[in-house]
């Protein structure tokens, strides 16, 4: 009732948030289940900062430093990862750093779960029936941000972000699903493919300054890997590690 949405034998899947605290509900009944199911996830209450990351080992100073860095040189910023890894609160800590206090932060989500330290933010979001995070991303580019803020890219919207960080709004930050930092811009790509038939790898190449890669082991979340991205030319992707590789990335 509180989404305004059907959850029936013939539409058994819904998508929601709860009233008033506004965890994510997702819920499905049979013919697609063998009995109802549903799971609730809840936001963490207080943000999680890059020190807590350090202190925790889920990141070593040199990579704390070199994230602060990125943030106030205005670079481009992919957080990957599987599932529950980690990857929306790992943005949540970066939009905490004072390096973005001063700007103007435009965040994109279907689920309201980002925060921001920024004093000028404007937080917009899907709507189930007739606004698309596509729709939001092209709706941006006239709100005169300094940085767009995608909670996660899923579909054509991805062609859309790396056109707008490519074109005078450097210092976006946003997450997706992948496999590994590398898979990250493969991952990027098969999402542009779904509204484009020639894919723009140089695009992807220099729109995509940084991609961490998050995962999960034994219930404890840290970063595994972080890359520089340098372009895109005959031999594929030029990357590099965003530290130094005589410092370790993870503790």
């Amino acid at each position: 009732s509180f989404a305004n949405a059907p959850c029936d034998p013939s539409a058994p899947i819904i998508s929601a948030e709860l009233p008033q605290t506004r965890e994510r509900f997702e819920g499905i009944l049979p013919p697609v289940s063998e009995a109802p199911c549903f799971a609730i996830r809840k936001a963490i209450q207080s943000a999680v900062s890059l020190d807590s990351y350090e202190c925790s080992g889920a990141i070593s100073p040199a990579l704390g430093t070199a994230l602060r860095k990125a943030l106030e040189d205005r670079l481009n910023i992919v957080i990957a990862g599987g599932t529950s890894s980690g990857k929306t609160t790992f943005a949540n800590a970066l939009l905490a750093e004072q390096s973005l206090r001063e700007d103007r932060i435009v965040i994109l989500e279907d689920t309201r779960e980002l925060r921001c330290v920024a004093h000028n933010v404007a937080q917009l979001r899907t709507h189930r029936t007739s606004v698309t995070l596509r729709d939001l991303v092209r709706s941006t580019m006239r709100l005169r941000p300094d940085r767009i803020i995608v909670g996660e890219v899923r579909g054509g919207e991805a062609l859309d972000l790396l056109k707008a960080w490519n074109t005078g709004h450097p210092g976006g930050i946003t997450t997706l699903h992948a496999n590994s930092a590398h898979g990250a811009l493969i991952r990027l790509e098969h999402l542009v493919a779904e509204t484009t038939s020639g894919l723009p790898y140089a695009l992807i190449g220099e729109a995509v300054d940084v991609v961490v890669f998050m995962s999960r082991h034994s219930g404890e979340r840290r970063v595994e890997e972080a890359l520089r991205v340098l372009c895109f030319d005959e031999d594929g992707y030029r990357t590099e590690p965003l530290v130094t590789p005589g410092l370790a990335i993870v503790q």
